[in-house]
């Protein structure tokens, strides 16, 4: 199994296949929500701010998966367990597909040419997401091991995405801790900020 990007959300009918623009891909947001990981990965001192330039480096698909399993050590078992989940809904889709009393027999072998033919782009996606997950729990228990108050990075939309991701892990941990994003300008700047409030 490996990382690599595919595109957003197929729609899969006996019509054809569209996609979803506004469900796209969580490979989309791995390089962002490792960067964070290493952005915040290091020992702290008490009242001490620390500052980590993002860099707009892209890892490559092999470097993306190495450096996040330091994050997710089971990433591997992760990503084959995923891969047979989704294969099994794929056959779950082709069955109900084949059960289909309102479509005719013609439409029946196009619905199910058209599941066919995205297998491994749907495969693709479900490990990205996955991996997207594992990412995002690990970023948010670091936070919360390290009792970071806030997080502030550029708004643009995929850090804005990754830090709404973690507010939903640290809102489902044992004990939900509370969270507060803030948009805000500064010398010019349009920021993001995350605010952990309970920790």
């Amino acid at each position: 199994m490996e990382l690599k990007y595919v595109g957003p959300k197929p729609i899969i009918s006996h019509t054809g296949i569209e996609f979803d623009n506004n469900k796209e891909d969580k490979y989309a947001y791995l390089n962002i929500t490792l960067q964070l990981l290493r952005a915040i990965d290091h020992d702290y001192f008490e009242d001490k701010m620390y500052v980590y330039q993002a860099d707009t480096q892209r890892y490559a698909n092999d470097e993306l998966l190495h450096n996040l399993q330091k994050y997710c050590p089971n990433i591997s078992s992760l990503m084959e367990s995923r891969n047979h989940n989704t294969e099994e809904e794929i056959e779950h889709n082709i069955e109900r597909a084949n059960e289909n009393s309102v479509l005719n027999e013609e439409n029946k072998a196009v619905l199910k040419k058209n599941i066919e033919i995205m297998h491994d782009y749907l495969l693709q996606r479900s490990v990205n997401k996955a991996v997207y997950y594992c990412a995002i729990d690990a970023l948010a228990n670091l936070l919360k091991k390290d009792h970071i108050d806030y997080i502030v990075v550029p708004m643009f939309q995929k850090f804005a995405h990754v830090l709404h991701s973690v507010q939903g892990a640290l809102r489902e941990q044992k004990f939900p801790i509370d969270t507060k994003l803030e948009i805000y300008q500064e010398n010019g700047n349009l920021l993001a900020k995350l605010q952990v409030i309970n920790l």
